[in-house]
């Protein structure tokens, strides 16, 4: 690893752009992990209740009620969206390339790139940020904030907010699963419920903001189409691969100047024909991560 990540560092210092393709892969090296301990502290009594055992299956489960159902979303979201992660891996992240013209382009709806200073004009969320709600329908292309709505939500359940806006149940106490019916989110447009910004059928809404970030990225290509650029994979799978993987081989194939990087727990494949121009760290990313920003 020191001897692949060194070379990393020394192409990232050499290239005139870098763009990071990131994966669900990074948050869980950031420590947003869905199951284990995180989990029971903040979903064990959904968990008991219910009887699944980590976040995502809590997502899919069928709650009798909106009440029950935005109960379990509120905390999700705000622990997912508007707590810190609890490792610094996008702040490390942020230091290896802060000095270089960068782009994100992210899988990722957790919003912890802006968390960690990363420009906003530089990123590009493809698939929806949670802090984001948008009709079910969808009766329009608009989307709204939702913080202070979530924020209203978990504390109906009896949690109080941190400085760190960390969720913190009062010792002794118990947390609600239900959220009062006045809370329940509703579309200003036409009344229906809202839901999550999370790209997941054709419902999906692809805002202003959405469009703009599209524009930028393109721009940014464009702008590098023969530079030396880093294209730089971190903790992506294969659910979605025609998002960045495949379309960073891609534009490497196609860019001579350019250099293909990918940082994942296990060792990934790549295409012959750019095999002398990549570079592959298997292992954990966090650790990759932080000797890179040393």
């Amino acid at each position: 690893m020191d001897e692949k990540i060194l070379l990393l560092k020394e192409k990232i210092k050499q290239a005139d752009a870098v763009i990071i393709g990131a994966g669900a892969g990074l948050s869980t090296a950031a420590g947003f992990v869905y199951a284990g301990e995180r989990f029971e502290k903040y979903f064990g009594d959904f968990g008991r209740e219910y009887g699944f055992r980590d976040m995502y299956s809590g997502g899919f489960y069928p709650y009798e009620t909106p009440e029950e159902f935005w109960a379990y979303w509120s905390r999700y979201i705000w622990i997912n969206r508007y707590m810190g992660a609890p490792k610094p891996v996008y702040s490390d992240l942020l230091r290896a390339v802060k000095d270089k013209d960068y782009f994100v382009l992210t899988t990722n709806v957790d919003h912890c790139f802006q968390k960690a200073g990363f420009e906003k004009k530089r990123l590009f969320y493809t698939q929806g940020d949670y802090g984001l709600f948008q009709c079910t329908k969808p009766c329009c292309q608009e989307t709204w904030d939702n913080g202070e709505k979530v924020r209203k939500m978990v504390l109906a359940q009896g949690y109080i907010i941190g400085e760190k806006n960390e969720l913190i149940l009062p010792e002794g106490a118990e947390a609600k699963r239900r959220v009062p019916a006045e809370l329940l989110p509703k579309c200003p447009k036409c009344g229906r419920p809202l839901t999550m910004n999370l790209r997941s059928d054709d419902k999906f809404v692809e805002d202003e903001g959405w469009q703009a970030a599209a524009a930028e990225y393109e721009a940014w290509l464009t702008r590098h189409r023969d530079s030396r650029v880093v294209f730089l994979e971190i903790g992506v799978g294969y659910n979605t691969p025609g998002i960045i993987k495949y379309n960073f081989w891609q534009e490497v194939y196609r860019n001579k100047n350019a250099v293909y990087a990918c940082l994942n727990l296990e060792e990934e494949g790549v295409p012959e024909e750019i095999r002398d121009r990549s570079i592959l760290i298997s292992g954990d990313s966090a650790e990759a991560i932080r000797r890179m920003a040393q």
